[in-house]
């Protein structure tokens, strides 16, 4: 969705629906197609890994991880209050940590699609935004798959949808996919790993990570890469941050450099409109400097530098954007203020803040706000956050007081 223009951006859940009946009706023509050799599209798919491995057990495969744990975490405090969405997304239950190995599999397109040699897309290792089942997946969206690519050896593929364009995908997603495939295949060493490369941060942190020693192969729209032996970690949803995952981050991105960073953020996402940005920052920054905070704009820093300023931070408040992605790195006892549009809030930030020691978080949602409006509502995803600096002040207030 960051990929259309600004002022198409409200268009989105008119977008995201006409691209589903798009997928499913090319999709439902294409698969009865006879033609296609090494080009057609998978005829058929699986909800879970699981019953990948129990329909071709010869040439599927799951190595185990961790299992699957119950999570319940308390709603936050913060205005409005209460709100019906946090109700629902407090009791979850995490799935279980898995590698799935595909002799003879393929993956395809930059979102990393498996497909198995018996012709099934498993959507538990290739998610996608908005979709509601294999059958909407965009991979059928071409009406044929690129041209094939064979690989010799083991690929190990850590990309997803997102990764290749969002800090909170690369930092969330494609990260811990190696902590979940050191953990049931000890000792791993792929002969080529599938990543993005693109950005400078992408290529810092799969240095950080150790990642650099392994050959990278770049994940692309027209990939169709059919590999002697592919290895796809699972994959976790975006909403709720697992535990396990922030101590895996920052036991292996660790902040390095503490010393003489501000101890209060206000981290900006620029004045560009319809990108969820603040519509009267202007004064709210003015405000804010009056309570020693420091306005900080994460694309004048490295992965690194972003580590080590939350790391130190005491207190960070931000309107809802990727970089807060950042809060799995701040210390034990750090405060947080969210703030939002009253058409989308997600629960990504205040589940990560809460696996941080001692934490306190709290979010303020702009006006006009209804309490009631259930998650599958919230689909304003970039939204501009009228707030005003009295509002956000007075927010701030509330929070260094508890």
């Amino acid at each position: 969705m960051s990929r259309l223009p600004p002022a198409l951006r409200p268009l989105w859940p008119l977008v995201k629906l006409g691209h589903r009946g798009a997928t499913r009706t090319v999709g439902a023509l294409a698969r009865t197609s006879r033609f296609g050799g090494t080009r057609k599209l998978p005829r058929r798919g699986t909800a879970r890994a699981a019953d990948a491995a129990a329909a071709e057990p010869d040439r599927v495969r799951i190595h185990v991880g961790a299992p699957a744990e119950p999570l319940h975490r308390p709603a936050p405090l913060g205005s409005p209050s209460p709100m019906a969405f946090w109700d629902e997304v407090t009791r979850v239950e995490l799935p279980p940590r898995f590698v799935l190995e595909v002799e003879d599999g393929r993956l395809v397109g930059d979102y990393a699609a498996t497909i198995t040699p018996g012709g099934r897309l498993e959507s538990e290792t290739s998610r996608y935004f908005g979709t509601k089942g294999w059958r909407e997946h965009p991979v059928f969206l071409g009406g044929r798959l690129p041209v094939e690519e064979r690989v010799e050896g083991t690929v190990l593929s850590l990309v997803s949808h997102g990764t290749g364009h969002n800090y909170f995908h690369l930092i969330t997603d494609l990260a811990p996919r190696w902590g979940v495939a050191q953990e049931a295949m000890p000792g791993l060493h792929p002969d080529h790993v599938v990543v993005n490369t693109a950005w400078p941060a992408h290529r810092e942190v799969l240095g950080l990570l150790g990642l650099d020693k392994f050959p990278w192969i770049e994940a692309r729209k027209d990939m169709n890469l059919r590999a002697d032996r592919l290895l796809v970690p699972s994959l976790y949803g975006s909403g709720i941050s697992p535990p396990w995952i922030t101590r895996w981050l920052r036991e292996n991105l660790p902040a390095q450099d503490v010393k003489d960073r501000p101890k209060r953020l206000y981290v900006t996402r620029g004045d560009q409109p319809n990108t969820r940005s603040m519509t009267e920052e202007h004064a709210v920054v003015e405000a804010l400097a009056g309570m020693g905070f420091t306005r900080f704009d994460p694309m004048d820093w490295t992965v690194q530098e972003q580590i080590d300023h939350f790391a130190a931070a005491e207190v960070v408040v931000a309107p809802h954007g990727a970089a807060l992605t950042n809060l799995s790195f701040c210390s034990p006892g750090a405060r947080v203020l969210e703030m939002f549009a009253p058409t989308y809030l997600n629960p990504a930030y205040w589940s990560m803040t809460s696996n941080v020691e001692d934490s306190v978080y709290r979010y303020l949602v702009a006006d006009p706000v209804d309490p009631s409006l259930p998650r599958k509502k919230m689909n304003g995803l970039m939204t501009d956050i009228r707030l005003s600096a009295a509002q956000v002040t007075a927010a701030v207030e509330d929070l260094l007081a508890n």
